[in-house]
């Protein structure tokens, strides 16, 4: 078998970069991403000299130019994508009220959170059904799930919420190409977003995220999972 690829959006720090870490443990040739160059350069050497097999590539996911002249190198360089691991987020409206929240940070949250993984998931599709193989994981939040739904960051829990039903949605579209589409749930994890505080390490969050980037073909799609579990929508 050809050796896999992925690529892991957000990837020069937190989970994301532990992500990369893991998948190229198992041997998967990554592309790690990011929207700054020297934060992302940064990050591939320090993987680099573990002995991993990691490239870097500039992408800004709310950018529709970027994002195609990735896919597009891609493809002329290296011809496929197994793996595509949508990790890039913000969250800025942390602690803000629904009734006092500034619209244009919906839509800035909208754009990185929901539009930016609807992109990248549009125009890797096409590669991954050249070989019907692919595997998307979608990095989405416990403050997503309907079913435990609070107050506060609406921005950001209805951009989670939102990312969950386009998991469903792209899953569907593509089973029977040995597309598997699914979320995760990282937890609360120390990181720059979760803080020094939260309960989960950077190896227990990207745990999931890596087992479901690596499923066999029977695995499952258009789930929601935590710790390698189906968790409540």
């Amino acid at each position: 078998m050809n050796q896999r690829i992925g690529m892991v959006t957000g990837g020069n720090r937190g989970i994301g970069l532990e992500i990369c870490r893991q998948l190229a443990g198992l041997g998967i040739k990554i592309i790690l991403t990011a929207r700054s160059s020297p934060a992302g350069e940064a990050a591939t050497a320090e993987l680099r000299a573990k002995g991993l097999d990691i490239l870097f590539h500039q992408l800004d996911v709310t950018d529709g130019d970027s994002v195609g002249r990735l896919v597009r190198t891609i493809d002329q360089d290296i011809g496929r994508l197994d793996i595509l691991v949508n990790n890039a987020g913000i969250y800025i409206d942390r602690g803000i009220s629904p009734l006092d929240l500034d619209l244009d940070l919906v839509r800035q949250t909208m754009e990185t959170n929901v539009y930016g993984p609807l992109r990248l998931s549009q125009m890797v599709i096409p590669l991954m059904r050249r070989n019907r193989y692919g595997r998307i994981v979608n990095i989405s939040s416990q403050m997503a799930s309907l079913n435990d739904m609070g107050g506060r960051a609406l921005a950001y829990r209805i951009s989670k919420t939102a990312l969950n039903a386009v998991t469903r949605i792209l899953a569907d579209e593509v089973h029977t190409d040995n597309i598997l589409v699914n979320a995760v749930d990282p937890g609360w994890v120390r990181s720059d977003m979760g803080g020094p505080a939260a309960s989960r390490s950077l190896a227990e969050g990207a745990d999931t995220a890596t087992w479901l980037a690596t499923l066999p073909d029977d695995g499952p799609t258009g789930g929601y999972f935590r710790d390698r579990r189906a968790r409540p929508w």
